[in-house]
């Protein structure tokens, strides 16, 4: 499997995750945008981003350009 795979595949399994605690408890901006240091959203904005825009460099890469 190619690295951008494995970021998609884990990037859809923070998803998941993600959406199956806003459906249980739901999530608030407070706990979103600035959540408590140990929670379970704690680097999760950070770490998806840093995942995408990995992706999306692998992605220019594959095709010859750049962005």
């Amino acid at each position: 499997m190619s690295a951008k795979t494995d970021k998609i595949k884990e990037m859809l399994e923070m998803q998941k995750k993600f959406t199956a605690k806003e459906h249980a408890s739901g999530v608030t901006q407070e706990e979103y945008y600035t959540p408590e240091a140990g929670s379970e959203l704690d680097g999760y904005r950070q770490k998806y981003r840093d995942l995408a825009m990995e992706v999306i460099d692998l992605a220019h890469k594959e095709a010859g350009s750049e962005r």
